[in-house]
């Protein structure tokens, strides 16, 4: 596959700049209008997954879409991506990270950036199903790390129903990438982070009283501290180093074998060097790296002259290519 560094992507005249990119969606794009339908699976610990469905017709096709760090199937990107598709006449599934659906979950876990096996209830889910002969995965951000950790661990053995992959704004260095939020320039995306992380970890001491401690909760400002005092332990991992070396798709890339899509803009503030894999995507026979010169972090703006974002007319390009 090849490495794209010349992208069709254009940012609007003036929108350029990287924190540009990431904060206009966030405060200035429309909700797109979806009519979710809810559905609850029960995970193999006992806990649940909350999944949301469009599938208003009949379909043998369906994406399933994996949310990024804090986020859920009701943000923007989400729910553009999944109307996208809606519109072509797939069903899409947008499904929830453990405690982002609106209610905490059942486990003291949390959700991580390396909850493959998750995902892989998902598709489980999905294929006992029966429905469907294609399936397309598309991640953002920590969901795309989780779909592409998904698929590197799987390796030959990917459900063979599963006919392409794209995913956009990956950290696949993840201790890179959270020393490269430690920024100044990056405080105000880790202020945001924190402030939900925190409270969902409050809200966990209220559930489990006695099994957490605060550990300085209030005065966290990085990543580094809050993954080594919660995230780490709290799901298996010795440190924050550890979990982060062990949840980063980078290093299972290679093993990737169905046709994926990365697309990791030049100027995003949240990725380093390390997560722009050029030289494996050169040589590699299922992986696409496009890098736009413009993007930031799940940006891509499109404004009011196209109904859909940049993001989802190329990802329906790449799966018309490929799927």
């Amino acid at each position: 596959m090849p490495l794209i560094d010349r992208s069709s992507y254009r940012s609007p005249l003036g929108m350029a700049n990287g924190h540009v990119q990431t904060i206009f969606p966030t405060l200035f794009r429309t909700r797109p209008e979806v009519n979710y339908k809810r559905t609850r699976i029960t995970t193999p610990d006992g806990d649940f997954l909350d999944l949301d469905w469009l599938r208003e017709t009949d379909s043998t096709q369906l994406v399933i879409l994996t949310h990024g760090l804090e986020s859920s199937s009701s943000s923007k990107y989400i729910s553009g991506m999944a109307r996208a598709f809606h519109r072509l006449g797939w069903h899409a599934l947008a499904w929830n990270l453990r405690g982002c659906s609106g209610e905490p979950n059942n486990k003291l876990t949390s959700y991580h950036s390396g909850s493959t096996d998750d995902l892989e209830t998902v598709i489980r889910h999905v294929e006992h199903l029966q429905l469907y002969t294609s399936v397309v995965l598309i991640g953002f951000s920590l969901g795309g790390n989780i779909t592409l950790k998904y698929l590197g661990d799987r390796g030959a053995k990917t459900p063979a129903v599963i006919k392409a992959v794209v995913s956009f704004s990956v950290a696949t260095d993840l201790e890179s990438s959270a020393k490269r939020l430690e920024r100044f320039e990056n405080r105000i995306y880790m202020q945001r982070f924190l402030k939900t992380l925190e409270q969902k970890v409050r809200d966990k001491m209220k559930q489990f009283p006695g099994r957490l401690d605060d550990h300085g909760l209030k005065k966290m400002r990085t990543f580094r501290e809050f993954d080594g005092a919660y995230t780490a332990p709290l799901n298996g991992f010795a440190s924050a180093q550890d979990y982060w070396k062990r949840c980063s798709c980078g290093s299972v890339l290679g093993d990737i074998t169905v046709p994926t899509l990365l697309v990791n803009a030049a100027n995003d503030p949240f990725l380093p060097a390390e997560c722009y894999p050029s030289r494996l995507a050169k040589d590699h026979p299922f992986l696409t790296l496009e890098i736009p010169d413009s993007g930031g972090h799940m940006g891509f703006v499109q404004l009011k002259s196209q109904p859909d974002y940049w993001t989802e007319r190329r990802t329906i390009q790449f799966i018309r290519d490929h799927a």
